[in-house]
C-alpha cells in the first residue's frame, strides 16, 4: 500500500503533466507525411467517449479516415485540390482526419426519457445545443491525447457548401451533424500561420468575473 505521502507526491506529478498538455496545445496546421499509429487514434477516441454528455446522452460519433485514400476523399470533397494555398498544403499532409458529428434526436429522445420527467421531445427546452457542445468537449479530448502523445492536431470547420459533399461521400446519417473536422500528424516546420502569432492572449483578469461582471474579486469579499 502506498503512504499518504506517495500519493500526494504522484498527484503532484500528474497535475504537472496535465498543466504540461494544456500549455503545450495549440492548432497545428502544418504536417509530416510520417503515418501515425492506429494505437494512439484508437486511444484519442476511447478518451473522447469519457467526455461529459447531457444526461448520459452520449449523442456522438466519429467518422476515422486513417488511411490516405480516405483522406483523399475528405479533401477531394471539400476544397479545390489543383492549387492548393499554404494552409490546405500543410494540412493534407495530416494522415488523420477525424469527423466528430452531434446527434440532437439522441438529446430529444433520452430527456423524454421517464427518467428525466419530460413527455415530449420540444426542441424550446433546450436554451443551448448541449449536443454540439458534447461533441466539442469530446473534440478537445481528442486534440490534448494527440499533444500527449507529442503529436499536432487542429480542430476547424467544413465550408458550408460542402457540408452535403461530405454527408454523401462518408454516408452520415440525416440524423447526425458534423460538428467540425479534426487533423492528427507529426508537426513540421512551417505552414500558415495561426492568430495567436498575430494576437496577444487575453489576461485572466479581462476574462475572469468573480462575484459579478466587472468585479476580478467577489463584491462580497
Amino acid at each position: 500500500m502506498r503512504s499518504k505521502s506517495s500519493v500526494i507526491a504522484l498527484s503532484i506529478i500528474g497535475a504537472m503533466e496535465f498543466q504540461e498538455v494544456v500549455r503545450r496545445r495549440r492548432m497545428v496546421r502544418s504536417y509530416t507525411d510520417e503515418p501515425v499509429d492506429r494505437e494512439v487514434v484508437d486511444r484519442a477516441l476511447a478518451n473522447a467517449v469519457r467526455a461529459p454528455s447531457a444526461g448520459f446522452s452520449q449523442g456522438w460519433a466519429f467518422v476515422v479516415l486513417d488511411t490516405p485514400a480516405d483522406v483523399a476523399r475528405y479533401w477531394a470533397a471539400t476544397a479545390d485540390t489543383s492549387d492548393p494555398d499554404t494552409w490546405l498544403r500543410g494540412m493534407m499532409r495530416a494522415p488523420v482526419v477525424i469527423l466528430p458529428c452531434s446527434s440532437k434526436a439522441a438529446y430529444l429522445s433520452r430527456y423524454a426519457e421517464r427518467d428525466k420527467g419530460w413527455t415530449d421531445r420540444d426542441e424550446a427546452r433546450w436554451p443551448m445545443p448541449f449536443w454540439h457542445m458534447d461533441a466539442a468537449m469530446a473534440s478537445l479530448l481528442i486534440l490534448q491525447t494527440a499533444v500527449d502523445e507529442g503529436l499536432g492536431g487542429c480542430f476547424f470547420g467544413i465550408p458550408p457548401e460542402r457540408d452535403a459533399a461530405v454527408r454523401t461521400e462518408f454516408g452520415i446519417p440525416d440524423d447526425f451533424d458534423p460538428v467540425g473536422v479534426i487533423t492528427i500528424g507529426h508537426p513540421a516546420e512551417g505552414g500558415a500561420p495561426g492568430s495567436p502569432a498575430r494576437r496577444r492572449r487575453r489576461p485572466m483578469e479581462d476574462v475572469v468575473h468573480r462575484g459579478q461582471w466587472g468585479h476580478a474579486s467577489s463584491p462580497s469579499a
